[in-house]
């Protein structure tokens, strides 16, 4: 059986699901184009990896739908040339994505199966700006603070005090917010000791496991 034209899949997928839904930041839409998003799934699920949901990578944990990813990747604002924190690197599709927008990338994952199975993913894509951290994301990681851009691909039941910390003045923070089965997009700016927050769309995500944000079960 032939290989699938995956480069045409992602072209198809930025066209019908992100520009035709609003998405506009041409780094963003570049971005999404240029990742290969089917390398970050299960062999099983590679056939749908271009669709526009959310698909199963273990550990009752998925990878984002591709708009979603889009709209919060868009929502960091420019990164070029910057440091940002993920949280929640799952199958290291999002973490991806931000190194062709930012100059460095760590991101946390709770889970030491998914750390590594993202470290190798990336290493074998040749992505050398990004660190794998396994640990408490809710808490970030301070060691190299202050962050351009914070991006949780979780869900919260309040925006982690700890995070907010971390952000650099001028940074911006994407967090989901809300219950175990319904979050709203948090987008909170950073101007000295203020914080802007705008609450965006509506979404559901994992939740987040850690000292600030939900209790393990």
């Amino acid at each position: 059986m032939a290989e699938p034209d995956w480069a045409k899949a992602r072209a198809d997928m930025v066209t019908a699901q992100l520009e035709r839904r609003g998405v506009r930041e041409p780094r963003v839409l570049e971005a999404m184009r240029h990742v290969p998003r089917h390398m970050f799934v299960p062999r099983e699920q590679q056939a749908g990896a271009y669709e526009d949901r959310a698909l199963p990578i273990g550990y009752a944990q998925t990878i984002s739908q591709p708009y979603m990813v889009a709209i919060m990747s868009a929502a960091l604002g420019p990164l070029a040339g910057k440091r940002v924190l993920e949280i929640g690197t799952g199958s290291g599709y999002q973490a991806a994505v931000l190194a062709e927008l930012a100059a460095e990338v760590i991101t946390i994952e709770r889970r030491p199966e998914l750390g590594e199975t993202a470290r190798r993913t990336l290493t074998s894509l040749g992505y050398t700006s990004i660190t794998v951290i396994v640990g408490d994301g809710s808490l970030g990681h301070p060691p190299c603070a202050p962050y351009a851009g914070i991006l949780v691909t979780a869900g919260a039941p309040q925006v982690p005090a700890s995070l907010k910390a971390q952000l650099a003045d001028g940074g911006r923070l994407v967090v989901p917010v809300g219950s175990h089965d319904h979050q709203d997009l948090v987008v909170i700016e950073r101007a000295g000791a203020t914080f802007v927050e705008v609450r965006a769309e509506a979404c559901v995500f994992v939740p987040l496991i850690g000292s600030e944000g939900w209790q393990p079960p």
